[in-house]
C-alpha cells in the first residue's frame, strides 16, 4: 500500500519552469536631490540670445556684425545645455527637452553665423522651420505650465518667420522676424524672473499661471511630489 505526501511549503507550491524574485520594496530606496530650479537661467539665455539676434535683423548692428553675433549667442547653446541636463535630473522631461533643442539651435546659428558656408542660411533656415513645427508640438502639451506655454506661443512665430527670411531674404521680413526675437526676448525675460521669484520664496510672487500637475508640483506636499514614482525615468527599468 503506497501513501502520496503533499509538502504544502511555499518553495513546492511553485510552478515548475517559472522564476520568482523576492519582493525587494521594503529593501528599495530612491534618493532625491533638491536643486535649485535651472528654468530662470534657461528662459534668461533664450532671452538675451533672442534680443542680439533680433537687434541684427532689424539693423541696429552693422553689415559686418555676423560674427560678433555668433560669439554672443555661443553662451547661450551652453547655458542651455547645463540647464537641460540639470531639467533632465530633475524629472522635467518637457522642460529638458525644449532647453536642449533650443541650445543646438544657437549652436547652429552661432556656427553659421560665423562660419558663413554655402548655402549655410538657407540650410539655416529649414532649421528654423523644423524647430518652429518642435516648438508648436511641445506648445501642445506644455499649456499647464503657461510661463513655458506662453514662451512657446511667440517662439513658434519667431522661428517660422526666421525661416522665411533665411529662406526668401525679403527685407520686410527680416524686420518682422527682428521684432518677434524682441518679443520672445521679452516674455521669456518675464517668464525667467517670475520663476526665479517663485523659487526664491517658495510661492508664487508673478502671475506665471500654473495648472493641474504644475500647480501641485509647487503648492503640493511631499507626498504629491512623490507620486508614481516608482514608474519615472532612471527607476523604471527601462526608458
Amino acid at each position: 500500500m503506497s501513501s502520496t505526501t503533499t509538502d504544502s511549503s511555499p518553495e513546492r507550491a511553485k510552478p515548475p519552469g517559472r522564476h520568482f524574485e523576492p519582493d525587494l520594496r521594503p529593501m528599495t530606496r530612491i534618493n532625491l536631490h533638491p536643486i535649485a530650479s535651472p528654468m530662470p537661467v534657461g528662459f534668461f539665455a533664450v532671452a538675451i540670445a533672442s534680443v542680439i539676434v533680433g537687434g541684427m535683423q532689424l539693423g541696429v548692428f552693422g553689415d559686418d556684425a555676423h560674427r560678433a553675433v555668433a560669439l554672443t549667442i555661443l553662451p547661450a547653446f551652453v547655458l542651455q545645455l547645463i540647464v537641460s541636463i540639470l531639467a533632465f535630473g530633475a524629472r522635467d522631461v518637457l522642460a529638458a527637452s525644449l532647453m536642449a533643442c533650443f541650445s543646438g539651435t544657437w549652436l547652429a546659428s552661432s556656427l553659421v553665423l560665423a562660419l558663413e558656408p554655402p548655402s549655410g542660411t538657407e540650410v539655416l533656415g529649414v532649421l528654423n522651420l523644423v524647430f518652429a513645427v518642435f516648438a508648436l508640438l511641445m506648445a501642445t502639451v506644455a499649456h499647464r505650465k503657461r510661463a513655458m506655454w506662453f514662451v512657446l506661443c511667440v517662439a513658434v512665430p519667431r522661428f517660422a518667420v526666421a525661416s522665411l527670411f533665411n529662406l526668401t531674404g525679403a527685407t520686410w521680413v527680416g524686420y518682422v522676424s527682428g521684432a518677434l526675437g524682441l518679443l520672445l526676448g521679452g516674455v521669456a525675460m518675464y517668464a525667467a524672473f517670475a520663476l526665479m521669484l517663485e523659487d526664491m520664496r517658495g510661492e508664487e510672487v508673478l502671475p506665471v499661471g500654473r495648472r493641474g500637475p504644475a500647480h501641485e508640483a509647487v503648492e503640493g506636499d511631499l507626498a504629491v511630489q512623490l507620486r508614481n514614482l516608482e514608474r519615472q525615468a532612471g527607476v523604471r527599468r527601462t526608458l
